[in-house]
């Protein structure tokens, strides 16, 4: 599975610190703490028909993220909003979109580690993509990663971070054998996650079918998860969470992952070993059916529609909504 390059990104306009600015001329300072050491939240954000699936819990993990690591400030939810909405107006899009939603400590007065050096504010970046989800829908394989994810006393999953690196490594072992992605186990050997998602299996119950998925307390609390947790209990499903071995996910009748980039992917093969009747299955299917049905209507409308629609482009040093920004002529 590798992500293609989408030729409608070509002349994306980013905003970086409330600027806006063709793709190719955005600029991150060299002394941003995201490139001097990783200091920096992130969200991941998916637009629907104009709007943010689930923006609200979205903004409410980044500013808990932000004040666990003592950022000095943040901007208010209003102020990320405007400048989501700016950008996406900036590109006329309405309506499969990716967004990634990123805010640094901000730009240091000289290089160092310690947070006293940043007195500038935060950095906000709105990086939006036309995406499709990622994953493919018949289905994906899964390898099991050497690397662990840290526990809590290391570095608290809680955190939205931007220090991706365990994710990276555990991609690369994926990579190297040809799977779609790495489940990573926790310190003690149970189930954290993906590189990049959430995990959930079927399993067989005297009592009948039960939705199973790992704890948060070596991953972070996803949001498309916890959706897929209600969807689940509102369709009568049996949910429990809990500490689960890669034996009982190899024995499940169906398992899937879910993300922001991808909603629900079902897994057809892990480490060898095919899984159920290996397609997806139908409980993977309802819960597919149902979740893409409540992010097509609800949501935090973020785009006029009307407008974007008779937008039309700007091909040189423009403005939207009385900003300025700039874009390459061609």
């Amino acid at each position: 599975m590798l992500q293609q390059f989408d030729e409608r990104n070509r002349d994306l306009i980013v905003s970086v610190g409330g600027k806006l600015t063709h793709r190719d001329e955005a600029g991150v300072s060299p002394f941003d703490s995201a490139v001097q050491g990783g200091d920096a939240v992130w969200e991941g954000l998916r637009l629907h028909h104009g709007r943010i699936f689930r923006l609200t819990e979205h903004l409410a993990r980044l500013r808990r993220s932000a004040r666990a690591l003592a950022f000095a400030s943040v901007p208010s939810d209003e102020e990320i909003v405007a400048e989501i909405s700016r950008t996406l107006a900036a590109n006329g899009m309405t309506d499969g979109v990716h967004i990634r939603l990123t805010l640094t400590r901000g730009v240091k007065i000289t290089s160092g580690m310690d947070p006293r050096l940043n007195q500038a504010g935060p950095t906000l970046i709105v990086l939006p993509e036309f995406k499709a989800p990622v994953y493919d829908a018949t289905g994906i394989t899964l390898i099991t990663s050497s690397v662990r994810r840290p526990p809590p006393d290391s570095l608290d999953p809680k955190i939205h971070h931007n220090n991706l690196l365990p994710s990276i490594l555990a991609k690369i072992e994926a990579n190297v054998a040809g799977a779609d992605d790495a489940i990573m186990l926790d310190h003690r050997g149970f189930l954290a996650e993906t590189n990049a998602t959430h995990i959930f299996f079927l399993t067989g119950q005297a009592s009948g079918p039960v939705l199973c998925t790992p704890t948060a307390s070596a991953c972070p609390e996803g949001i498309t998860r916890d959706a897929v947790l209600d969807l689940a209990a509102k369709a009568g499903l049996d949910c429990a969470v809990g500490d689960y071995s890669l034996t009982q996910l190899y024995n499940a009748g169906e398992v899937f992952v879910t993300g922001t980039m991808g909603g629900i992917a079902p897994v057809t093969k892990i480490d060898g070993r095919v899984i159920g009747a290996g397609a997806a299955g139908p409980v993977t299917g309802r819960l597919t059916a149902l979740l893409a049905d409540l992010a097509a209507t609800t949501g935090t409308l973020v785009c006029d529609l009307g407008a974007a629609a008779a937008g039309g482009d700007v091909t040189a040093s423009g403005s939207r909504e009385g900003r300025e920004y700039v874009r390459p002529l061609p």
